[in-house]
């Protein structure tokens, strides 16, 4: 879970809309995302969940912002361990995965390319089918996962198909 004080300095962090291209519907759809791959592949779930409300936390334009990622990875080094609930190995994970995410790489961490995957599951929102030879795990790949993941996407919500304990929660803004 996203701790109340961490969503809050989100929220008068981030300088866009709020239900924009990068705003909160798709932190939520990412973090779905996210966490149904690491499910599967045993990657780092809170790092995911972060990642999910965090990589696009310093953008300054919705499509034109090729530095945001570096952004929010400096903006996440001055949060404390504590706040994120993370230790320094973590904390570096979420860094990296933070400032290349946009960077189009496919190798590294296993948790890392997840949270990779996660975002670029998302791109239909946009109108862009994600490429799968820029898909980073083989979850993701697999064509059952990466349709429902693109439906999801398309049609902005996250679907009923999804468990329980990761479609339920919803921040408090």
């Amino acid at each position: 879970m996203i701790d109340k004080k961490l969503l809050q300095i989100i929220k008068t962090t981030f300088r866009l809309n709020w239900k924009g291209v990068h705003g909160l519907s798709h932190w939520a759809r990412v973090r779905v995302n996210g966490l149904l791959i690491a499910q599967q592949n045993g990657a780092n779930q809170r790092v995911i969940e972060l990642f999910a409300f965090l990589h696009d936390v310093k953008r300054e334009a919705e499509f034109n912002d090729p530095e945001h990622g570096e952004r929010a990875a400096r903006f996440i080094e001055n949060l404390s361990n504590d706040l994120l609930a993370i230790n320094d190995q973590e904390k570096q994970l979420l860094c990296y995965a933070c400032e290349y995410h946009s960077k189009g790489l496919v190798e590294g961490d296993l948790t890392v390319r997840s949270c990779w995957d996660a975002d670029r599951l998302d791109l239909g929102r946009g109108g862009q089918r994600p490429d799968t030879k820029k898909l980073c795990t083989d979850i993701a790949k697999r064509a059952s996962f990466f349709e429902k993941a693109y439906q999801r996407a398309i049609y902005q919500h996250i679907s009923k198909s999804v468990p329980a304990t990761v479609q339920t929660w919803k921040p408090a803004l």
